[in-house]
């Protein structure tokens, strides 16, 4: 270590150099760095869900559809009809969108044929003709709910986009140019391209808010305790460096930004500043009168902390690359990490670096004063805590154990939701469209039915029949749409006057061929080579447990139906959600037990004993407990953003028990193994910069209350929590446990001798 911090001092300016060239080179990627909002593409490659997904997109044109929801008092009015149709055609005019259904251009099939439920060249404009398109659409399954609501207050204009299109940028287009129109009614956005864009947008917003809102807080903070510029530029300036890094490389290696990794810079700025915090807390504590000697002796002391607090913390972080399910948080785990690192190297690098360049030659520590103390916080808080550690431990003890039972007990009572709505506060436009699509038009939710098989045989059709009427018997499906709708009601028009499917396939490749071939709506429910039909449905309710019996309920009746003649596969979003609900579950065992494990042996490797590793991760098990408890008991939900939660407060919340240890263990090779003089004396320095880190890490993820994504709220509540309760736990219960082992320890030598 003394050679190294020697090493630093001597290469000062070219430390300070290359760091300026790597961030401007780091900085200019950024300007590249792009947003991707769309769960679905953070699904795994091997998950059968997301793979089905991708499947249908191929096969049927595509599986992103968004809506344009337009309310008034009555759709059935001339004016109406006429906006409806200058939304369509707007809409069919914006690249990227393949195909647009809505009550003007949607099909109608009628003993003619197959027309247009509406003429546009000739609206309906009296009463009576009118009244007769309104009874014409509500008697007709295949409209009413889907197409328009049952009140005919409310209608879709529903748009598919290509695979290939550029999502963000055609719901942009929708709704920039549906608004020009200034239109009387209200207009909506829903469906997934609408709701990933508007994610997309609360993701840049929230960075271009809230990081510097972050920044600003934690800068309050550091004045406060350390009252210098110095205490306040350093930390905020090397961790700035270090995000610079981590989003600069991300945009470099292709990486994007998501609903996950927007909360990097936020995390990076909390966790990073932590080891410039306790860099310059250590400079400012050594007394020597030759600076340089003094910078020297904080610099070997506290490289082995910090570079531990780092590892640690990247442990906490990388835990998600084992143990996650969305490769949106696999990449959070990498990059999080990688930013742990650059925050860590530039506070043992860059900071003393700068210090030594800029002023060691030129000021003298005054000895045996204590430079930028902070009297108020040892008077009445850090005096106080080491003389009731030492007199009443069991007291402390005592406490914490009744505080961890109760905590169990509100573990019991977590609920979990992967539900997209709840992303959004409930005043935002996205949950109200989302609202209105599950209240009029049995929600936005797609489920997707694969038949393979001769979709012109009357076995597949009625096949596919069975199974919408039997997923309509489910409280959470209202309508489907199929060929085998259209088939049926064809039939009853032109064919047998019945409506259903032909008993012969001779009967219904003459329909085919008279009404449907070539139609440009079979190709949103059959392949070209007609061996592969699609049933499309939606599902009503956001609840977890609705998605799971529906599920069940579907899978059991395709495991029965499902043939060599006629191959039945399903997939959709309540698929989706049910497989990333469950694995938040192992997500969070899996990445909280691969960090925990990791810790300890990590921490009893690098101190020589497993004990205290042990001893160290007490205090942060404690407090993830205590989250736990406190998310049963609140209600708040275990979901994409909550469950990193836990591994994040480990991973940054052991870093205060290993400060705690270092510290006790160096001073009691000194105070010939008195633990008491020991902590005294680490409460009162290691103890501050424990209290500042605190408030500073805090204080920058209560930032995240302010986000408009509610997950990312919750999330920043819970890690501010996590880190009193770590910093509370490794003053309070880690003490008591090193005096009460001490104790033993001294009690078993008096026995043996």
């Amino acid at each position: 270590m003394n050679k190294l911090a020697k090493f630093i001092l001597r290469y000062r300016w070219v430390i300070i150099i290359s760091v300026i060239l790597f961030t401007a080179f780091t900085g200019y990627q950024i300007t590249k760095m792009q947003i991707n909002s769309d769960v679905i593409s953070s699904l795994p490659d091997d998950d059968p869900d997301a793979a089905l997904l991708k499947k249908i997109a191929n096969e049927f044109g595509s599986n992103k559809m968004g809506m344009v929801i337009l309310e008034t008092d009555d759709i059935f009015r001339t004016e109406t009809l006429e906006h409806i149709h200058q939304i369509t055609e707007t809409l069919e005019g914006i690249d990227g969108i393949i195909s647009v259904n809505s009550l003007t251009n949607i099909i109608d099939i009628n003993e003619i044929g197959i027309g247009s439920l509406v003429d546009i060249y000739d609206l309906p404009d009296t009463e009576e003709e009118l009244e007769a398109l309104r009874e014409r659409v509500f008697s007709k399954e295949m409209y009413k709910g889907s197409i328009i609501s049952e009140d005919g207050t409310a209608t879709l204009i529903i748009f598919s986009l290509s695979e290939d299109a550029n999502v963000e940028a055609v719901a942009i287009a929708v709704m920039d140019q549906t608004r020009a129109m200034n239109l009387p009614e209200t207009l909506y956005y829903a469906g997934s391209p609408m709701m990933v864009t508007a994610i997309a947008k609360l993701i840049a917003s929230d960075l271009s808010l809230l990081l510097p809102l972050a920044f600003l807080l934690i800068a309050v903070i550091l004045a406060a305790f350390f009252k210098t510029i110095r205490g306040v530029l350093l930390p905020l300036l090397t961790v700035a460096i270090a995000i610079v890094w981590t989003l600069g490389i991300m945009a470099l290696l292709g990486f994007k930004m998501s609903m996950i990794s927007n909360n990097i810079p936020i995390i990076l700025l909390a966790v990073g500043s932590a080891y410039t915090i306790h860099v310059l807390n250590r400079i400012n504590e050594m007394k020597d009168t030759d600076r340089r000697k003094a910078l020297l002796k904080a610099m070997i002391y506290i490289f082995i902390p910090v570079l531990l607090a780092a590892i640690t913390t990247a442990i906490g972080f990388m835990s998600f690359i084992f143990g996650a399910y969305l490769e949106m948080i696999r990449d959070f785990g990498i990059f999080t990490s990688m930013g742990t690192f650059f925050a860590a190297f530039l506070s043992l690098f860059f900071t003393p670096a700068l210090i030594a360049g800029f002023s060691i030659y030129r000021k003298k520590a005054i000895k045996g004063k204590h430079l930028h103390g902070t009297p108020l916080l040892t008077i009445y808080f850090l005096a106080p805590l080491k003389r009731l550690l030492i007199r009443h431990p069991k007291y402390i003890l005592t406490s914490w154990t009744i505080l961890i039972i109760i905590s169990i007990m509100g573990i019991f009572l977590i609920k979990r939701s992967v539900d997209i709505q709840e992303y959004f506060r409930k005043d935002n436009p996205a949950r109200t469209a989302e609202n209105i699509m599950i209240n009029k038009f049995g929600g936005s939710k797609p489920i997707f039915i694969i038949f393979q098989g001769d979709i012109l045989s009357p076995e597949v059709l009625n096949c596919m029949v069975e199974t919408a009427n039997y997923m309509k018997q489910s409280p959470d499906v209202l309508s489907t749409q199929s060929i085998a709708t259209l088939i049926a009601e064809i039939n009853l028009a032109l064919g047998e006057g019945i409506r259903r499917i032909p008993p012969e396939k001779d009967m219904i490749e003459q329909l085919w061929a008279f009404s449907l071939d070539g139609n440009d709506i079979v190709k949103t429910y059959v392949n070209e080579d007609l061996d592969k039909a699609i049933i499309i449905s939606k599902f009503i309710s956001p609840d977890n447990n609705a998605k799971k019996e529906f599920t069940s309920y579907m899978n059991s009746f395709i495991s029965e139906h499902s043939n060599d003649e006629c191959k039945i596969e399903i997939t959709g979003m309540p698929f989706v959600d049910v497989t990333m609900d469950k694995s938040l579950i192992r997500s969070q065992f899996g990445s909280l037990s691969i960090a925990i494990i990791m810790v300890i042996i990590f921490v009893g490797l690098i101190l020589r004993s497993l004990k205290t590793g042990i001893f160290a991760a007490i205090p942060i098990i404690a407090a993830i407990i205590m989250l736990f408890g406190v998310m049963g008991f609140t209600g708040i939900p275990l979901n994409i953003a909550t469950v990193l939660v836990a591994s994040v407060a480990l991973g940054i919340g052991i870093d205060y028990s290993i400060h705690v240890i270092s510290n006790v263990k160096h001073l009691m090779k000194t105070h010939d193994d008195d633990i008491s003089h020991a902590l005294e004396e680490t409460i009162l320095i290691s103890g501050k910069a424990i209290v500042i880190n605190v408030l500073s890490v805090s204080a920058g993820f209560l930032v995240l209350l302010f986000s408009e994504m509610v997950p990312l709220q919750y999330f920043g509540f819970l890690v501010a929590l996590s880190m009193i309760g770590s910093g509370v736990g490794s003053l309070t219960l880690l003490p008591v446990i090193l005096i009460l082992d001490n104790r033993r320890v001294k009690r078993n030598k008096l026995r043996k001798q």
